[in-house]
């Protein structure tokens, strides 16, 4: 179930991003509309990494857990 949450959230965070970073680039403003897409991805990558952080916590507590038995 959270890993449908994860695909949802980065694809709707992107689908944002390239909207905004579309409007901005029409309207002139590219300086901002890289700013933008930079943040995006920024916080796609924030995302990410706290999801595979608590999967490497998982796997360690597995392996530990196997270790002490």
């Amino acid at each position: 179930m959270t890993d449908m949450f994860l695909l949802f959230q980065v694809a709707g965070i992107g689908i944002i991003v390239a909207m905004m970073h579309t409007l901005l680039k029409q309207m002139g403003k590219e300086d901002l509309a890289h700013w933008i897409t930079l943040i995006g991805f920024i916080l796609v990558l924030v995302i990410v990494i706290d999801y595979l952080s608590r999967l490497f916590q998982q796997i360690r507590s597995v392996f530990l857990f196997q270790m002490l038995m």
